[in-house]
């Protein structure tokens, strides 16, 4: 095995928008560098990354990939992540161990909000970026005008180092900005290219060149004080500070590639050797002790911390965590600290990993990615770290659920196993979760998107064994009440032997919104024995929680049992537990009841070309708009919608806006329904009785 420097690892995250061609890009660079001897396609299921039975099926990605290959003599560790939003987990875990970000555009489709979503979180992790221009070679490609829009968008530093001068069907010619010459590459997928002077677009590559080394020169002020003085900076000088540069983001480089057709990616990863990012930019990560105190981890302590960024069931293999070396060095049969679950993990075999062809070493060192099999108790996000320094790196931070949906077992008797299944699942994939809900009576699951619920049902039926379907999940409607009301009712039962008697006045009046059911006594006298207080009360929230007249749970409601009668005999508990329970229901249908629905607010990210169609359908949702805002390139929409009208609105959101849009949400308070939608729903709802979730 080879063992390479912290300063020749090359680690970095493949994202952009979806269908942009970052599966094709990593399969041609394991081309281009001989780790593969041909290129795999798509549609046929034989990309080296795409290899899960879920990717096939749906021929996209799915899961992070892990590839591994060597250029230059540097060591590429690529992070080939899903460009749909509904798998978002994976681009965050990748740019949490990733040391900067390849953000691919499809030169066909132009941007999209999955290339915002890639540049935004690459900056929230501090990354410095990359742009790839994909797929030139397609019909129709104006660079140019994509090149204007993306600098337009991003901001003027993007700097093209390569341009396209063949653009579409028979793509193969490029005019390389750094080394001022004209590559043709060689058709046949290998990557072969040969070079020659630029020629007649010598003059056009100077320009650039020397708006390049302006740029350089801006992110140290020794280079700036040189240019200033001398008008230009010696190629020794312009190479160092290019890469301080690119790690300032004071330029951003911009590349031009037919991944397909394998033009363009043996340059880019020349560049990526040469001038990508390495451990050495990020020496020291923050951390927490075992104490909560802030310390710091450094590249170059001797003891190891290694970081969790995936967790996956292989077959054949069982559980495989991903991991990146934050420090020291990791061996098979090395014992650390998870301190945040306060357990010892041995460390098993540790592979490295191109998509689903692993090979064993025998150590993983400072900077460098990898896999170990079969960890106990450690997932997705956990952080391991030697015994004697304990330390918890910050997990990644992921977005909240925007899509919820019911599970209902095709199966009876399926429970165990569902429940089995669920928990594992959520512990790969923190962006899944999942409840059992007692007031709807049902498992729900929540998602980034449809097609991420639908992909764990796919899982939970081939890896459990589970068949589930999903179903609109309910709502958790609340009966309450407008007015006042007042009962007295007497439960009276004779039988033979002893009989039960108890007589309950109650007195009901509105609480405060969101206060629950308040139960009082303000009995006087000796008319009821004070025993029985406790008996009314066990009464009264029986029927709160079945319901009076919809079946829904009541709330926000003031009781107060106020006087009554009992007899020395027949009185006893289950009497006035009856006549409370009763007394409760006369006097709540005597009150105006009425009917609660949960409201929550939504923040909905749409292009500004969109906010009318968006804001049209969400006034027929019955939303409430409490603003629009912008944000850079989008408007932002925040909205107060009942939850009944969110069902599948993520789905909506894109349809609406081309993919573009996206929403986030939140449960605020629960408000009246109208008289009408009432009326509907007491009528499709007859009084439930929380039937089990089977089919039939």
């Amino acid at each position: 095995m080879k063992e390479y420097a912290p300063s020749d690892l090359r680690s970095f995250a493949v994202l952009g928008h979806a269908s942009a061609g970052k599966t094709m890009l990593t399969e041609a660079m394991l081309a281009c560098s001989g780790r593969l001897s041909r290129m795999g396609s798509i549609t046929a299921g034989t990309t080296a990354s795409d290899y899960h039975a879920s990717e096939q099926q749906h021929q996209i990605s799915v899961h992070c990939s892990l590839l591994h290959t060597e250029w230059l003599g540097k060591k590429f560790n690529i992070l080939d992540t899903p460009g749909y939003s509904d798998f978002i987990s994976e681009g965050l875990g990748a740019l949490r161990v990733g040391d900067s970000a390849v953000i691919v555009i499809h030169a066909g489709h132009g941007l999209g909000v999955g290339t915002d979503a890639a540049w935004e979180y690459a900056t929230r992790f501090g990354l410095p970026k990359l742009l790839v221009v994909n797929a030139l070679d397609k019909p129709n490609t104006q660079f140019d005008d994509l090149l204007a829009d993306t600098r337009a968008h991003f901001g003027r530093n993007v700097f093209p180092l390569s341009i396209p001068l063949n653009a579409g069907p028979g793509f193969s010619h490029i005019l390389d900005v750094m080394r001022n010459e004209l590559v043709t590459y060689t058709p046949g997928g290998k990557g072969a290219y040969t070079e020659k002077p630029a020629g007649a677009l010598a003059e056009r590559v100077q320009q650039l060149h020397r708006e390049l080394i302006e740029y350089v020169a801006e992110a140290d002020d020794g280079l700036m004080e040189q240019f200033f003085a001398k008008g230009a900076l010696t190629e020794e000088e312009f190479r160092a500070g290019l890469h301080r540069a690119i790690q300032q983001q004071v330029v951003v480089p911009l590349f031009c590639v037919s991944a397909e057709t394998n033009v363009g990616v043996a340059r880019f990863m020349d560049f990526m050797a040469k001038y990508g990012s390495s451990p050495l930019d990020r020496a020291e990560v923050p951390a927490h002790d075992a104490g909560g105190q802030p310390v710091t981890v450094a590249l170059t302590q001797p003891e190891p911390v290694v970081y969790v960024f995936k967790t996956m069931n292989e077959p054949g293999v069982g559980e495989l965590s991903l991991f990146r070396v934050y420090s020291g060095a990791v061996h098979p049969g090395d014992e650390l600290r998870n301190v945040a679950r306060d357990t010892t993990e041995r460390i098993g075999q540790l592979y490295l990993l191109n998509g689903h062809e692993r090979t064993p070493v025998p150590v993983l060192r400072a900077g460098d990615l990898g896999a170990a099999v079969k960890l106990r108790s450690t997932h997705t996000g956990d952080t391991l770290s030697s015994p004697r320094v304990p330390v918890v790196l910050p997990p990644v931070e992921y977005p909240a659920p925007n899509i919820h949906a019911a599970l209902r077992l095709r199966s009876r008797g399926d429970e165990d196993k569902l429940a089995v299944g669920l928990a594992a699942l959520h512990l790969e994939d923190p962006t899944f979760h999942y409840r059992v809900d007692d007031e709807v009576h049902q498992t729900i699951v929540s998602g980034q998107g449809e097609i991420h619920l639908q992909v764990i049902v796919e899982r939970l039926a081939r890896r459990f064994g589970v068949n589930v379907t999903l179903e609109e999940p309910g709502i958790p409607y609340r009966e309450t009440i407008r007015g006042r009301g007042e009962s007295r009712y007497r439960h009276k039962k004779q039988t033979g032997g002893a009989g039960q008697f108890a007589e309950v006045w109650l007195r009901l009046e509105p609480g405060p919104r969101d206060s629950g059911v308040a139960f009082a006594q303000s009995l006087v006298g000796n008319n009821v024995d004070r025993v029985f207080v406790p008996s009314v009360e066990k009464g009264v929230m029986t029927a709160c929680r079945e319901g009076i007249f919809a079946g829904f749970r009541v709330t926000d409601v003031k009781a107060d049992f106020f006087d009554g009668k009992m007899h020395p005999v027949d009185s006893k508990d289950i009497a006035f537990q009856v006549a409370g329970y009763h007394a409760f229901k006369e006097a709540f249908a005597a009150a105006t009841p009425c009917l609660l629905e949960p409201i929550y607010t939504a923040s909905v990210t749409v292009p500004e070309e969109h906010v009318g169609a968006v804001l049209g359908d969400l006034s027929a949702r019955r939303g409430h708009i409490l603003g629009v805002e912008g944000d850079g390139h989008f408007q932002v929409i925040r909205v107060q919608v009942p939850q009944k009208e969110l069902y599948h609105y993520s789905t909506v959101v894109r349809s609406l806006t081309g993919g573009r849009g996206r929403h986030t949400e939140q449960f605020s308070h629960y408000a009246e329904l109208p008289p009408d939608v009432a009326q509907r729903l007491i009528a499709a709802h007859p009084k439930r009785s929380g039937e089990p979730a089977h089919e039939k």
